[in-house]
């Protein structure tokens, strides 16, 4: 996507006479229709189920089709019709001027750091910004550029050392050091929008005293790096943003990611911190949850990442990010969050690992099948997902060009190969790198930064 340098304000539009839709409606609603959907979807696979219950029996067959469309078809259908409902309250105060302090957890940064910290000084922000960098151990020439950011930018930058290796050391040295109401993460090779941290901050103010942090919006800076970023830009645009708003209209926004999120600095502290855990972020959302904090998501405030720009390390981030899931599993199971909401979304966690191991062990080698005429696990029925596939795609891309990317003054970069990749080829990427993170945590392998 390309990034603006522009400030915006942020158009809102009265709405008269709308009728108003409680969550709970919403909630119950969405999986009324997605219920149906799912009827709907196994009249239609009978002859499928029928077939392949001869070769591998009819319970295996069932949990079989069901990893590939039954459970997904059920959750996309949910996602579709909540997005549908979705009405987002308008800002209460466009230009807050609360001070806030950025941490900013650096380790071997040198490329990246000085440019990451010029768009924090382009910030349209009204408040003071005081910035926090922790140079965790670095072996290169970060902390020469943290130095000359400290004499070339108008920042109120301090600088400090964590010896001990890990993130969640560096984020809480830093964390000794706020003194300001809210504190946010960013990542030390994340760009901000110039008006970010205002429309972060603007969401936090704009909602209830129970509301402990908000999640920023993450997008892709390189996707003309190669195919493979094209790929995963669409992934960041259509993917993970909807899950975020899914979440974030359910009061209980599952991931407030370290790269840029907004968080009540007491929270943080009642939740003892960052944790100890490859995904400390997963971790510490999930224990604002379970302090009954709700976590909001706000898609206006945008900020832009370099996502890995080959296979290898792109698998061990999402690897590292399926470990962090289980982490937080392992750590507050979903039954005991307080809120129906979260106990719901936490707990599709638990069905995550279920349907990555189908689409790797069964979906995969029946595709290999098909192309031998061999159609029992992978055939014509497997069709009838894609038309709500691409409904979905359709509204979440309708949603983020006009409402979020126009009110940025932000462009959609024309990337149809990598559109058609990211439907056809991603979740058979995806899925095996996710049972390999599953693999990694249960064996407790070892745990690496990056």
């Amino acid at each position: 996507m390309q990034q603006s340098l522009n400030p915006v304000e942020r158009k809102t539009k009265r709405r008269k006479n709308k009728l108003y839709i409680s969550i709970n409606k919403k909630f119950v609603f969405s999986h009324l229709i997605s219920a149906a959907w799912l009827v709907f979807s196994f009249y239609l696979s009978l002859p499928w189920l029928e077939d392949l219950s001869i070769i591998i029996s009819f319970p295996l067959a069932v949990l079989v089709i069901g990893g590939i469309a039954y459970v997904p078809g059920y959750m996309n259908a949910f996602l579709v019709m909540s997005l549908l409902l979705d009405r987002q309250p308008p800002f209460k105060n466009q230009q807050p001027d609360k001070d806030v302090t950025l941490l900013v957890a650096a380790f071997n940064e040198e490329k990246s750091i000085f440019q990451t910290l010029s768009y924090v000084a382009n910030q349209d922000y009204a408040g003071k910004i005081n910035i926090i960098v922790i140079d965790n151990n670095s072996s290169d020439g970060t902390y020469e550029q943290l130095k000359k950011a400290q004499i070339e930018l108008p920042l109120d930058l301090n600088i400090l050392q964590e010896s001990l290796p890990g993130k969640f050391h560096a984020l809480n040295k830093g964390l000794l050091h706020v003194t300001t109401q809210y504190v946010i993460t960013l990542d030390a090779d994340t760009l901000l929008h110039p008006s970010a941290v205002r429309f972060l901050v603007s969401r936090m103010e704009s909602s209830p005293e129970n509301v402990g942090a908000v999640a920023g919006s993450m997008l892709v800076r390189n996707s003309r790096d190669n195919i493979w970023t094209k790929i995963q830009e669409w992934d960041y645009y259509l993917g993970i943003a909807s899950i975020k708003r899914l979440q974030g209209l359910y009061q209980g926004t599952l991931v407030a990611q370290g790269a840029f999120s907004l968080y009540k600095t007491e929270c943080v502290r009642e939740a003892g911190g960052w944790p100890d855990a490859i995904g400390e972020d997963i971790v510490l959302t999930w224990r604002l949850l379970q302090n009954e904090w709700k976590v909001y998501f706000e898609p206006l405030a945008a900020a832009f990442t370099d996502v890995p720009s080959n296979l290898w390390h792109f698998a061990k981030q999402r690897s590292r990010w399926a470990r962090g899931m289980i982490e937080g599993l392992s750590e507050i199971k979903p039954w005991n969050q307080p809120q129906m909401y979260t106990k719901y979304l936490t707990g599709v966690n638990f069905v995550m690992p279920y349907l990555d191991i189908v689409y790797t062990f069964f979906w995969i080698p029946g595709l290999v099948l098909a192309f031998f005429g061999y159609y029992w696990i992978v055939g014509p029925m497997t069709l009838f997902v894609l038309p709500l596939t691409i409904v979905s795609y359709g509204i979440l891309y309708y949603y983020q060009k006009h409402y979020v990317f126009k009110n940025l003054n932000l462009k959609v970069r024309k990337n149809t190969i990598g559109f058609i990749l990211f439907i056809i080829c991603y979740q058979m990427i995806m899925s095996p790198i996710s049972v390999w993170g599953y693999f990694q945590e249960f064996f407790k392998l070892k745990r690496v930064w990056k």
